[in-house]
């Protein structure tokens, strides 16, 4: 019972950040059934079943709260769910170890532009608003659905970054998007599981537990999102981005890093992060009182109003 607690603890935090900043809920649920012994295919089946659940309460929530473009939800989720079948599929005989490293310093060069970009540029505007291609979202759905299946949690740290990095669209609708998209590639994955395993390995007790965290989070997060600010919602995904993959480098066998190493990179990554968000709260607080609001401008209009009639009498 303890062990369902816990794992219904772990759901909720999951969801929560996933649900906040485009990713997480994949790594961080896959990495603690990991870490208790699971073996990597029937963790990841049991984190995609459970998502069916959370993703669609997810974006549901989102939805409620305009956070979606439905576009960009067909044109690269129904690619991703391609991809995720497959992934499921040969997770199912193959090993990911060598691929996982790779993916990880790819992904960290997307975190750190991601995390500069947002930082000391704000939100990107030029090119905000115009449309993504279906050749730039097809093939980012297909590879982001493979290595969500293959390694138990990829959608968001793919599809999030590519997507910012694009400054195409607000922060708050590229998450929002790619956790309704995930939906698709929850249940694609979990089909793909089931049929290559059957239900070996899974225990529906986790599953469950995790629903339940997921579930109670998502419309929570889905309101969360619409209250941070752009640009120190895109620092915050940079950062996550960055940790996440830093520390699977560094346990990695390509580094094999001494825990003194790793200490110092850790403190370094996370001074980072936070001197960035510090600047970007910062920033945005100087642009916001900077910005006359247009309730500031109606009565500064009705003063002068009040003024004229004043001096007329």
């Amino acid at each position: 019972m303890r062990t369902l607690v816990l794992l219904a603890l772990a759901g909720l935090g999951a969801q929560l950040v996933d649900g906040s900043l485009g990713m997480a809920y994949g790594v961080t649920s896959t990495t603690l059934l990991l870490a208790m012994g699971t073996n990597p295919a029937a963790a990841s089946a049991t984190v995609h079943l459970a998502e069916i659940g959370t993703t669609l309460m997810s974006g549901a929530s989102h939805w409620r709260f305009g956070n979606v473009d439905w576009k960009v939800v067909a044109r690269i989720g129904v690619p991703g769910a391609v991809g995720a079948f497959l992934g499921a599929t040969v997770l199912s005989s193959l090993s990911t170890e060598t691929a996982g490293p790779l993916m990880s310093l790819i992904l960290l060069g997307l975190g750190v532009y991601v995390l500069s970009r947002f930082t000391l540029r704000g939100l990107p505007k030029e090119r905000l608003g115009q449309p993504l291609r279906k050749r730039f979202l097809s093939p980012l759905g297909l590879v982001a659905g493979f290595l969500d299946a293959t390694g138990g949690g990829g959608w968001g740290p793919v599809g999030t970054p590519a997507l910012l990095a694009s400054g195409r669209m607000e922060p708050r609708k590229v998450i929002g998007s790619i956790d309704t998209s995930e939906f698709l590639v929850a249940v694609s994955a979990s089909l793909g599981f089931l049929f290559s395993l059957g239900s070996q390995g899974l225990d529906w007790a986790w599953v469950a537990a995790f629903l339940l965290g997921g579930l109670i989070a998502a419309p929570i997060a889905a309101w969360l999102v619409r209250l941070v600010p752009p640009r120190v919602l895109g620092s915050a995904v940079g950062g996550v981005i960055i940790a996440t993959n830093t520390r699977t480098l560094l346990n990695s066998d390509w580094l094999a890093v001494s825990g003194a190493v790793s200490t110092v990179v850790y403190v370094t990554v996370y001074a980072l992060w936070a001197a960035a968000l510090t600047y970007s709260i910062r920033e945005h607080l100087q642009e916001r009182t900077a910005t006359p609001t247009p309730l500031g401008e109606a009565g500064e209009d009705a003063t002068g109003l009040d003024e004229r009639v004043a001096a007329r009498r």
